[in-house]
């Protein structure tokens, strides 16, 4: 089938005028190019200017009007949660659909509360991602109270960081992802990668949220712009694809929404049948390196597995659709190289919830 996506950039940097709605476009109409007129687009997406996205998207890529769309907001879980809703509505209804995540940071609107009474209104930075009667920390500050419960030093988060750019950089010169990503004017290739990027160097930048705690700007994501988009369908002759093998969401406390993906990925393995043992390519979402950290270490998993070509840490979390970005990452290593074998896709969100999803390459 037909897995893309947009080169990652930088919020305010290259991709800056481009809408998310044009952004999306931008990866729907080549996939559509590639296998079709789909009956539905699902999209993610987290700060969009709302009236439904997805639909303007497929508009814009010139889809007929015939082709419903529907937007849904999971946070940072976005866009798999799309695949995931997406292969629920091709198991119910058939057919082909188109599925994945946007997000253009740099042309968020602007967000108020109203006033009351006189009082003028009030800008907020993100939604509250829990009721008053849950603990809503800001996702770096849970981050680093996560690595902090997990004993995940500042050490080991540097070194993390710099193994991501590390890898994303040879990635990025050695056109690994040139298959997978959609060139635009604007920008042809990942903006964010570093190619110096050691953890000496990071080790030399303080905290950003907890006095004398671990998480810094170099061991956390960047805030991004970008759109990933995969194909959906029940035909099994559409060969080379990736077989779904099972998806899952899990709810974990809002205080530590980071470890979300911890019990996604056990209840999606469980499904599957199958254990870590089984997967030949793992993608988690690295939202803060000790966040993933923490994570691989209550699964009980090698963190050198994750992310082998880099991840977000280094590409950037363009928050609506880095899930997808994390199958188009599967497809690019399992199918488009040919090497087949089983993946593992799994992101975190905001207010404590994780998304998973295992697959089969079926060349």
């Amino acid at each position: 089938m037909a897995a893309l996506r947009t080169p990652i950039g930088g919020a305010g940097r290259s991709l800056a005028e481009v809408t998310a709605a044009e952004l999306a476009a931008r990866v729907i109409g080549p996939v559509a190019e590639q296998v079709g007129v789909p009956t539905e687009v699902v999209l993610g997406n987290c700060l969009g200017p709302g009236g439904n996205v997805a639909r303007v998207a497929a508009l814009s890529a010139g889809l007929p009007i015939e082709t419903s769309a529907m937007t849904i907001d999971r946070q940072c879980g976005s866009g798999l949660a799309a695949i995931e809703v997406a292969a629920g509505l091709l198991a119910a209804h058939g057919g082909m659909l188109l599925a994945g995540g946007v997000e253009s940071a740099s042309t968020a609107p602007w967000r108020f509360w109203p006033p009351h009474g006189d009082t003028e209104p009030v800008r907020y930075e993100r939604a509250p991602f829990a009721p008053q009667t849950h603990d809503d920390p800001d996702m770096a500050v849970a981050a680093d109270l996560l690595a902090a419960e997990a004993g995940i030093t500042r050490e080991q988060q540097d070194a993390y960081a710099a193994r991501s750019h590390q890898r994303a950089w040879h990635s990025v010169e050695s056109g690994l992802f040139d298959g997978e990503v959609v060139p635009m004017a604007e920008l042809k290739r990942d903006e964010r990668p570093r190619p110096r990027m050691t953890a000496e160097r990071l080790s030399r930048l303080p905290p950003v949220v907890v006095e004398g705690g671990t998480v810094t700007t170099g061991n956390s994501c960047g805030v991004n712009d970008g759109a990933a988009v995969v194909a959906i369908t029940d035909d099994p002759g559409s060969r080379p694809h990736l077989r779904i093998l099972a998806t899952a969401s899990a709810g974990v406390a809002s205080a530590r929404p980071g470890r979300g993906l911890v019990p996604a990925v056990q209840m999606t393995l469980g499904q599957a049948g199958l254990s870590l043992d089984d997967v030949d390519v793992i993608e988690f979402n690295e939202a803060f390196a000790g966040q993933v950290l923490a994570c691989c270490d209550e699964l009980k998993l090698d963190p050198e597995r994750v992310c082998v070509d880099g991840g977000a840490l280094a590409l950037g979390h363009p928050w609506g659709a880095s899930g997808a970005i994390l199958a188009v990452r599967l497809f690019s290593q399992l199918v488009r190289t040919g090497r087949g074998g089983i993946g593992l896709a799994a992101i975190a969100a905001g207010g404590g919830q994780g998304t998973a999803m295992v697959v089969r390459a079926c060349l």
